[in-house]
């Protein structure tokens, strides 16, 4: 048994994690509810709820006064979700999206920005995105003392203990000094995960997968790419490799890492130059053989059939890959997001068939609701868990209540 577990300092700290713990997972409670939740008594819960207030992680709230009431109505308290702030970074090849949240995960700020054309070089790219990342905190109307933890996704393998991986083509893209931009100078902790993971946690906490336990999430757009939930923990492996999609070259009638916008784009322009002159070529335009994703879709909603014959291999072989995913971890849920999510759901019909033949009893596939905003709402989870363990050692920054932001280019 530890021997510091009776000391007046440990029970101190449990006391004060026990009440906080009651007071981030409600609107406002008196101190009656907090004895029945947590158990101590009520001059133990005054004087924690006290010295929340004075540390800034808890606030008095007004108690209305009930009809005929005599006397004070009892004291109310409440988690402070401006006490501090958390980041969420989706550094892409492209683009940079960042997300401001407050301590209760709601999103108050954002910024986006594009790298230069070929991702550009390494100073170029982290001038572009802290410049991102200050005009997101400008956005929010925060400082960066405020901000207690950065959150960031990057389209490599990531190990458990937050490390990319070395030797991977693209992991030259993400090394861009951040931990001492970013953990040094501005004395932000940092954790960096893979892209596909972080889209599985933010399924998990606010998307078509929310409350699931076991969750697949495929990103599916350039290149395929998947994250893990099971038992509701997320899964890394030994090097953080568990839903890397590497091995699809061994697979039949897959053979590359392909994800269905790159498909779609290159089996629509093999089709133009093969002579193909149906709706496909109506969208693209007479002077070019090079069809997008999207004019792919839009063509087979229109009828057109070799865009519907195109969309048709892609859900085939597209199945292949979720079986091998449903055998290997056996999720009750397989959710497409990234760039294409919108469009695959003409697929999930075709996908869905071509699955129950491969698994005996198929998970349910679906579509993320979340758009661009996936992988850095999975940043902002990592980040906020990073918080929550670590409460009571972070300081607030003890501020007024503030307007709530968006991000941009999103409604009020």
């Amino acid at each position: 048994m530890d021997p510091s577990a009776n000391t007046p300092q440990f029970l101190r700290r449990a006391n004060l994690r026990a009440v906080l713990e009651v007071l981030r997972s409600t609107s406002s409670v008196t101190g009656t509810d907090l004895i029945e939740a947590t158990g101590l008594t009520r001059a133990t819960v005054i004087a924690v709820c006290d010295d929340l207030v004075a540390r800034g992680w808890a606030r008095e709230a007004d108690s209305p006064r009930a009809e005929g009431q005599k006397g004070r109505p009892a004291r109310r308290f409440e988690f402070n979700e401006n006490a501090g702030y958390v980041l969420g970074l989706d550094v892409g090849i492209a683009t940079i999206r960042v997300l401001v949240a407050d301590l209760a995960g709601t999103v108050v700020g954002g910024a986006e920005a594009q790298f230069p054309r070929h991702g550009g070089q390494p100073d170029a790219r982290r001038r572009i995105l802290t410049d991102a990342v200050d005009r997101a905190l400008e956005d929010a109307g925060i400082t960066s003392a405020e901000v207690f933890c950065v959150g960031t996704g990057v389209a490599a393998q990531v190990t458990g203990d937050g490390v990319v991986v070395p030797g991977q083509p693209m992991a030259p893209m993400f090394d861009l000094g951040l931990q001492r931009e970013f953990g040094e100078v501005r004395g932000w902790p940092m954790l960096v995960e893979n892209d596909a993971k972080l889209a599985a946690l933010a399924e998990r906490w606010r998307g078509v997968g929310a409350g699931e336990k076991n969750l697949a999430v495929i990103l599916a757009g350039e290149r395929l790419g998947s994250g893990i939930i099971d038992a509701g923990r997320l899964l890394h492996g030994a090097r953080g490799g568990t839903g890397a999609m590497g091995g699809l070259e061994l697979v039949e009638g897959v053979g590359n890492e392909d994800g269905i916008a790159k498909l779609a784009r290159l089996w629509g322009s093999a089709a133009l130059k093969e002579g193909h002159d149906g709706r496909i070529r109506d969208l693209v335009g007479p002077k070019t053989n090079r069809a997008s994703a999207r004019y792919v879709f839009e063509a087979a909603a229109d009828g057109d059939p070799v865009a519907q014959e195109i969309l048709d291999r892609i859900a085939r072989r597209m199945a292949r890959v979720l079986a091998l995913v449903s055998s290997f971890f056996d999720p009750r849920l397989i959710v497409i997001g990234g760039a294409v999510a919108a469009s695959a759901e003409a697929l999930l019909p075709a996908m869905t068939r071509e699955l129950a033949g491969y698994v005996a009893e198929p998970p349910r596939l679906a579509v993320s609701n979340m758009g661009k905003l996936l992988v850095p709402t999975g940043a902002l989870r990592l980040a906020l868990d990073y918080v929550e363990e670590h409460l009571l050692e972070l300081v607030p920054q003890v501020r007024r209540a503030m307007p709530r932001g968006r991000f941009p280019g999103e409604g009020n």
